[in-house]
């Protein structure tokens, strides 16, 4: 078994994003470029990555490790044998009940056609995927993996398409679900985004050639330039005489996930026009607002509360202070041999700021609460430290249905906004105080003036209002109910 990554000490009480992808055609050593881009989305997935290039003399050659892209990717001897000018490449973190690391799951996946071989690069959750493999299995399909993300390339194997495109959008069709694929063949790069477009995907420009992306950071990375977002129920085919678009789903409203403008994408990247990090700071001014109190200092829980904290901060006039300081040089903890010590995990990479804390009224402005341990230990950092009162506000709705669409979520009984009342959170995590951002101001911070449109909601909210746009099939078969049908 491989080692490996380490949590953060509070890893286990955040959502997570399942994967990032990236992809470039038409630019030497393509697949340097695309560990940079992968580099850059370490974010979505740090539990393992892989690159997949084609060179017309080597044919197609495929690197899968575990651990960061840093680690792995950077070694001149490995890159050596990623040779081409077409390459995708996948992070990926596992969904729950699948924590054990096989080097088979991970992506991109390979499968050789009667037209060539083709390799995807998968980001989100097929929904019925249970269906799917049984049904493939039944007819001779051998599945190498556990991955769900695998039906795609048996579903093509098995379509009657011409080309390669033609058969991606025909196994595609028979999929439900939330998908951003990337996906390559010997001369084309291809991408796809589900009818909802749920998970993002976006087009760059770099010299003659182009990349695909999960956000626009990676394209920063790069130096190419962003030219687009793929379109919810897009299919781009991108050859050397340029970008060619297709429409192979029937159009429906789209429903991207909001929760990308909360947590999962970088704050330096642009989501449908705007600047992750702006809306972040906005919601924490929506949240300021809403839930205002008496308070000597605003403190971010680093990093992801940062932009909220400053937003709420400049808001409600009360001082921003850095009260939890996150040391950025830690990695593995170096000794664990005892019970004791392994509790100071916690303390070796977030510490509080005694002096600016003791005897202050501190506002703690974090992006979610899902089990409620994070929250409750950062409040017994706070007191430990000398706070007068500690008062959460949480730049999310409360975190209430497990998504389906790509992120690792807890099942629904695990969720403390499941089984509790805000003020029976509040009293569980002993705080002076605990508001969430309504689901109608989340709405406003994102750029929707009228919040939330019930009939006709603008965006994937189901983690917090249980109203899923594509029904989870599988789980309804296990015995999930949402919450329309409560």
């Amino acid at each position: 078994m491989p080692e490996m990554l380490p949590n953060h000490p509070f890893d286990d009480d955040k959502l997570k994003e399942e994967c990032g992808v990236f992809g470039v055609i038409g630019v030497a050593d393509a697949a340097n470029f695309v560990a940079l881009g992968l580099h850059a989305l370490q974010h979505r997935g740090q539990e393992a990555g892989g690159i997949v290039a084609y060179h017309p003399d080597h044919g197609f050659n495929s690197a899968r490790r575990f651990g960061y892209v840093r680690d792995n990717f950077t070694k001149a001897g490995l890159m050596d044998t990623l040779p081409g000018a077409l390459s995708i490449g996948h992070v990926r973190y596992s969904t729950a009940g699948s924590k054990g690391a096989v080097i088979r799951d991970v992506q991109p996946f390979f499968g050789e056609f009667a037209m060539g071989g083709a390799a995807i690069a998968h980001n989100g959750n097929i929904t019925n995927a249970e269906a799917l493999r049984r049904y493939l299995i039944e007819r001779g399909s051998i599945f190498q993996s556990a991955s769900d993300s695998e039906c795609i390339i048996h579903l093509m194997a098995r379509g009657t398409g011409a080309t390669i495109p033609e058969r991606m959008k025909d196994a595609l069709c028979r999929v439900d679900g939330a998908f951003s694929v990337v996906a390559m063949t010997r001369t084309k790069l291809i991408g796809v985004r589900d009818p909802l477009g749920v998970r993002p995907l976006v087009l760059g420009r770099i010299g003659e050639g182009w990349a695909l992306s999960s956000e626009t950071c990676a394209l920063d990375i790069i130096g190419a330039d962003f030219v687009r977002e793929i379109a919810p129920g897009e299919m781009v085919v991108i050859t050397g005489r340029g970008v060619e678009t297709f429409r192979p789903f029937q159009p429906k409203p789209p429903r991207f996930c909001i929760f990308e403008h909360v947590y999962f994408s970088r704050p330096d990247s642009i989501i449908g026009g705007r600047s992750v990090y702006e809306t972040r700071r906005q919601i924490g001014v929506e949240l300021a607002r809403e839930a205002a109190v008496q308070a000597d200092l605003v403190c971010p829980v680093p990093d992801s509360g940062t932009p909220a904290a400053i937003g709420y901060s400049q808001e409600s006039g009360i001082p921003y202070a850095m009260g939890i300081i996150r040391n950025q040089y830690m990695g593995r903890t170096f000794i664990e041999p005892t019970e004791q010590i392994r509790n100071m995990g916690v303390r070796l990479k977030l510490n509080v700021n005694r002096a600016l804390i003791r005897g202050k009224r501190v506002v703690l402005v974090d992006d979610s609460v899902v089990r409620g341990t994070t929250s409750r230990k950062i409040k017994d950092m706070i007191l430990d430290a000398g706070a007068r009162e500690v008062h959460f506000r949480i730049a999310s709705p409360p975190t209430a249905w497990p998504c389906f669409y790509g992120v690792d979520t807890p099942d629904r009984e695990s969720l403390l906004a499941a089984r509790m009342s805000a003020e029976e959170m509040r009293d569980h995590l002993g705080v002076n105080s605990l508001r969430f951002i309504s689901l109608d101001g989340l709405y406003r911070a994102v750029g929707e003036a009228n919040g939330r449109n019930p009939s006709c909601p603008q965006y994937c909210d189901a983690c917090f209002s249980g109203d899923y746009p594509v029904l989870p099939a599988d789980m309804i078969r296990r015995g999930f109910v949402p919450e329309a049908a409560e």
